[in-house]
């Protein structure tokens, strides 16, 4: 067999592409192949299908493709213009890449596996030798394209939150679809106001959801998120889970720590101790704990308010509930710490969204899951150039996109 048909073979070139040429550079460590179809070679127009028309002319292209073992890989063709009596000059598609990418479709297939499986694009780009601005092309191209197709239809139950792309710059917003079975990012949007829930709603009802169909939403406190769900989901009925009420306890107590501990330098460097549950400590943490847990400091007494909050969320049903949350009330309001004086009372302002928790039982834990994934992703990246390549990264992360390219199993000759 020659080497020309071999390569024709591995290509999955059909009638009437062949491999005309080859040449192969050990210096440059390349390999060249060029493709071309034989004269009087007719095709289907692109328009309408009809088979046999003229090539009318053709233009030059070249394509990255896949690496023949460590060797970088062209491929070359004339690209044809065919001519059809219904639609005139029409150019037409080459079976091994998409129209107007300078990567075949191995190729870009290759490159969503790289990211997708943990590289940054700028790692993925070192390691094929092309800029990552190429590669962001294709990734966007590719996220749009599916996430066209995506159906939301059956989205009844929604959880959203905020991340930066920068610490303090640049926010976006998250919303993703709580329902176990098809738990998934639905949308991303730069910034974090009510704009961003309208922005939701538009995107939900362009794939096939609609507004009155969502009935249960999990979020944190935030005045905008709030407004935006009520204003644009009629139907809607806010949770404030156990994560974020714990997020706002465990904020309060970092405040009265850090406050603290300029009259009792026991504290300083303690922040965790205090933060994270007892059965999480490491060894010198619950040794700091165990010294400490019986003193009269304000972070003991503050750090024994948020865990008792924590107890509320093991019984069964809100009539349990909702008195042992008074007395926890009660207690937090009268502990003559400010901070967690302020804290119980925004809980108390947010009530009958605490006590949906008891019915709904949704929580934002797989999106908090998700968004530690992001901040992964921001710490391997160093950051973000530009906020379209971060919610770029969340929908490759997490937004299970059916990209419907070509398995790289049949490609023999990857890197």
């Amino acid at each position: 067999m020659q080497t020309t048909e071999l390569f024709r073979i591995a290509l999955g070139l059909a009638e009437p592409w062949v491999v005309s040429k080859i040449e192969f550079s050990e210096s440059q460590r390349q390999l060249e192949l060029w493709l071309d179809f034989p004269s009087g070679s007719r095709f289907a127009c692109p328009e309408c299908g009809r088979d046999g028309c003229g090539v009318y002319d053709s233009s030059p292209r070249t394509w990255r493709h896949l690496n023949f073992f460590e060797h970088k890989t062209l491929l070359h063709a004339r690209q044809p213009r065919v001519e059809c009596p219904d639609h005139g000059v029409k150019t037409v598609e080459v079976p091994w890449a998409r129209s107007g990418s300078g990567f075949t479709l191995l190729m870009e297939a290759f490159i969503l596996v790289l990211v997708q499986g943990g590289m940054t694009a700028a790692q993925a780009a070192r390691l094929i030798d092309e800029h990552d601005t190429r590669l962001w092309r294709v990734l966007q191209h590719y996220v749009e394209q599916a996430r066209a197709e995506a159906d939301f239809s059956k989205v009844t139950a929604v959880g959203v939150d905020e991340t930066s792309r920068r610490r303090g710059h640049n926010y976006i917003s998250v919303f993703m679809d709580l329902e176990e079975e098809h738990s998934r990012v639905l949308f991303v949007t730069e910034g974090k106001d009510a704009g961003t829930v309208r922005r939701f709603k538009e995107d939900l009802q362009a794939h096939g959801g609609k507004a009155e169909q969502v009935e249960e939403a999990c979020l944190d406190m935030s005045a905008a998120f709030i407004r935006g769900l009520k204003d644009q989901f009629p139907n809607v009925h806010l949770t404030f889970d156990n994560f974020h009420l714990m997020q706002l306890l465990g904020k309060a107590v970092d405040e009265v720590r850090r406050q603290e501990q300029r009259t009792h330098p026991e504290l300083k460097r303690t922040r965790y101790v205090w933060l994270k549950n007892e059965w999480n400590h490491t060894e010198e943490q619950a040794r700091i704990f165990d010294e400490l847990k019986s003193s009269h400091l304000a972070t003991v007494r503050a750090t024994h308010i948020k865990s008792v909050l924590q107890d509320a969320f093991s019984f069964d049903d809100v009539e349990d509930a909702e008195p042992f949350l008074k007395r926890w009330y009660f207690w937090a309001t009268h502990s003559r710490i400010p901070q967690i004086i302020k804290a119980a009372k925004t809980i108390k302002e947010h009530w009958d969204g605490v006590l949906r928790w008891f019915t709904s039982r949704i929580t934002n834990g797989v999106l908090e899951a998700i968004n530690g994934l992001i901040q992964s992703a921001k710490r391997k990246a160093r950051g973000f150039r530009s906020t379209s390549y971060l919610i770029t990264m969340v929908y490759l992360i997490a937004a299970k996109l059916d990209f419907k390219l070509p398995p790289l199993t049949l490609a023999t000759h990857t890197k």
